[in-house]
């Protein structure tokens, strides 16, 4: 908010000078927040495909919003540091389509073609293993994974297909594709100029009574939301250009393809190692088997970039005062990607962010409560 500065110090003075409320006065305001979650959540739910854009937008502008305020320190003017923005970032946005794009979509096709090969490959290496105890216990069970992992794989090539023939055939998909690559722009450049007229406007809604309260929550949640978001994308950024270089380095096929999907996936933290670990290290085996040298440099790969990300990359860019406990994370992704799609995945960091700094007001307002100290007015 314009009256409001970031700073994760005041998640500790949520309350602000307000009194604790009383029973009464907390019921209606708890009876608010969720009639308006509920609001919120039907809205999101009737518009989900309308929204998409609009979502998208508001995210980009959230994110963005610091640049912008980093150009004007050049003495730029607000609405000219937006422009400046949004072609820099839709310039590499473009650039980043033709230039990765084909490649990853090759890559994408070929190892859902392999997959298949590559598992037929792993379970013969192991069951020559006949005097190992893990060629015993895994090579029983590879036939069983091939199956299902095949049955995958022929699931996810048939939504591809079908993705990419609503694409050209026109219709929804199509409709929601171009919305989200010309509106989006716009929106995000219009609210770029008008963000910090919208947060006032928003700050000036305050109930009075409530407003250092209300104030305290938002720096708490725009704390959480800036610092995982912002900082993780940029780990996700250099995690993502280091997998797949390394990977490519050692020759490992796919590299590009499984440096990026850890990468992604390393936005709900330690999934995206997990993964990557076990992708690379596959395929390394099937490819390099009996240089066993190649594929421990291919999960020594991962465990190197787990080890920058847990002791550097993590306390640095993101910090560990955000609120986000990687299982809520990780919940709210799923649960959210699942009922709304992809204005879901946008919107389920920041509403758990919310609900987890509105928990623990409500925790907060619990233990200063006389319900809680027994401290009763005699």
């Amino acid at each position: 908010m314009a009256t409001v500065k970031r700073s994760s110090s005041g998640a500790a003075r949520a309350g602000g000078s307000d009194p604790v409320p009383g029973p009464g006065d907390l019921k209606s305001q708890l009876l608010f927040w969720t009639g308006a979650l509920l609001v919120f959540i039907a809205l999101l739910w009737l518009l989900n495909d309308v929204l998409m854009p609009f979502v998208a937008g508001i995210a980009l502008a959230y994110l963005l919003d610091p640049l912008v305020k980093r150009v004007q320190g050049f003495g730029i003017s607000r609405p000219v540091s937006a422009v400046i923005i949004v072609i820099v970032f839709v310039l590499l946005l473009v650039l980043a389509v033709i230039l990765i794009v084909p490649v990853l979509g090759d890559q994408i096709a070929g190892f859902l073609e392999r997959l298949p090969n590559l598992i037929d490959r792993v379970r013969s290496l192991i069951q020559q293993s006949n005097q190992s105890w893990l060629g015993t216990f895994v090579g029983e069970r590879l036939p069983e994974a091939q199956k299902s992992l095949s049955t995958v794989a022929a699931t996810i090539a048939g939504w591809i297909s079908t993705f990419l023939g609503s694409l050209w055939s026109g219709g929804k998909a199509l409709l929601s594709v171009i919305s989200l690559l010309v509106i989006t722009p716009i929106v995000t450049f219009y609210l770029l100029i008008d963000w910090e007229r919208m947060v006032a406007a928003l700050d000036g809604l305050i109930p009075v009574h409530h407003r250092a309260t209300v104030r305290g929550l938002v720096r708490e949640i725009d704390a959480a939301i800036s610092g995982f978001v912002r900082g993780q994308a940029i780990v996700c950024l250099i995690l993502g250009v280091f997998y797949s270089i390394a990977l490519i380095a050692i020759g490992l096929n796919f590299g590009l393809l499984i440096g990026l999907t850890a990468a992604f996936l390393s936005f709900a933290p330690y999934i995206g190692t997990m993964v990557g670990f076990l992708l690379a290290t596959g395929v390394a085996l099937a490819q390099f088997w009996p240089e066993w040298t190649m594929v421990l440099l291919a999960a020594g790969i991962f465990a190197a970039g787990q080890f920058v990300e847990g002791n550097f990359l993590q306390p640095y860019l993101v910090g560990k005062e955000t609120g986000l406990h990687p299982v809520w994370l990780m919940f709210s992704l799923l649960a959210f990607g699942v009922l709304f799609g992809f204005v879901g995945l946008l919107v389920a960091v920041p509403v758990a962010a919310a609900i987890g700094v509105l928990v623990r007001f409500l925790v907060r307002q619990y233990r200063a409560s006389s319900y809680y100290t027994g401290d009763h007015p005699g």
